[in-house]
This record gives structure tokens, sequence and C-alpha cells, in this order.
């Protein structure tokens, strides 16, 4: 049955014939299909095309999907990328991870994992379509991608931005290392890598710096927590 709910999808995949494998697959789901077989491309398409998602190939033959993506979050563009790569090495998920990619799928890959893992993007992405959400001064726009504290306009990445919005729609929880690195990286990697504590050290960087009261609470040996009061 399809899935898609006109849901329109950029695949950037140099091989041509892979390509079309893939956009048969979310055809049949439902999914609106666009093509690209450059970074170049890819970069014009997603300027020009209003697009839900992006399945991102590492390996182009001009600009790679690193630089892609690095170019597309300069720019402030959030639509979620999904990488699929040949690519096995946890310092290039490590990488892309940290750049703004949403989630990271090896070759060859299921065609219904492939689908399992665009819907759950969707979903996450669904989830923050609230705009405003605020916590003590601290408040921030989800859809324009502004924080403000106090008086202060705060400049984050976007993977600094989707942990700090993921702590603002879970306040007064505890939020494990393991479920924060599934959440906002989209991907089950190694947290032995300290990834999720090293941004967690970015966004205090950001938030808290300056501020009497502290917003973001480590609680030892369990994770963090954002607390509202």
């Amino acid at each position: 049955m399809p899935v898609g709910n006109n849901i329109h999808i950029l695949v950037v995949e140099d091989e041509k014939k892979l390509s079309r494998l893939i956009g048969r697959h979310l055809s049949r789901a439902g999914y609106s299909i666009s093509l690209a077989y450059t970074g170049e491309e890819a970069l014009s398409k997603a300027q020009s095309e209003e697009l839900n998602l992006i399945l991102l190939d590492i390996n182009l033959p001009d600009k790679n999907g690193f630089q892609v993506l690095s170019e597309l979050r300069s720019k402030a563009y959030f639509t979620p990328v999904l990488f699929l790569t040949a690519r096995s090495d946890i310092e290039d998920r490590i990488q892309g991870l940290s750049l703004g990619a949403d989630d990271y799928l090896m070759k060859p890959f299921d065609a219904g994992e492939l689908i399992a893992r665009i819907q759950a993007i969707l979903r996450r992405s669904q989830n923050t379509q609230t705009s405003i959400l605020q916590v003590a001064d601290l408040i921030v726009d989800s859809v324009k991608h502004t924080v403000v504290r106090g008086t202060k306009a705060i400049s984050l990445t976007s993977r600094e931005f989707a942990l700090l919005d993921f702590f603002l729609r879970n306040k007064n929880q505890v939020l494990t290392r393991q479920r924060i690195a599934q959440e906002v990286w989209g991907y089950d990697f190694d947290t032995g890598t300290n990834i999720v504590d090293v941004y967690v050290s970015y966004l205090r960087r950001a938030i808290d710096d300056g501020f009497e009261r502290k917003l973001i609470e480590t609680v030892y040996g369990q994770g963090f927590i954002l607390k509202d009061q």
C-alpha cells in the first residue's frame, strides 16, 4: 500500500542503475522522486525544488556527499538527509552525522529497511512542526530555527539545534546518551565515541554561558536533563 502522501524525495546517486532502482522502490511506496547524479546537481535541485528528504550518496564524481551536506547546512537548509554509502568506517558515520545528516544506511541495503528508515526520519521531522518552544527565558522557533535567551540571539549549528529541540520537547525527563544518539542522530552507533557529551558541551556553552541559571544538568550515571523549573 502506498505510504508517500505527496512526500517528495531527491535521490543523489551517480550509479544510474542503482539510482533508477531506488527510484522504483520509492515510487512503489507512493513517494514522488527526483534524481541527481552529481553534487552540483544535488545542490541545484535542493534549492529549486520543494523536498521532504534527500537520499545522498557520499562518493560522487564532483563534490562528495559530505561537501554537499556541509554547503546545504551552512545555508540554513534543514531538509532531512539520509546518507547512502558503501563506507563502513565509524569515523565516516560520525563525520556525516556531525555535519547534520539524519541517518546513515550502508550499501547494499534491503529496500524494506530503506523505506522504514525514510518513514522514521519523516516521523521525526513531522514531530517538530510545533513552532515556538520555551523554557525559562530561552525561546526557540523550530520552524525559523532561531534561538533567543533573554535578549541574546544565539547561533547554533544544525546538529546543536536538533539536540536543543530534542531537549525542549522532552523537558524535565532524564535522557540517556543512547536515547539522545538514537533520536537526534537517528543512528544506533557506538556512544563510546563520546559524540553526545561533546555536543551537549557545545550546547551548554551556547545557551548557558553567561547566565546565572543553567538549563542543562548532568544526571550522573544516567544522562542529561533540561529542567523547566
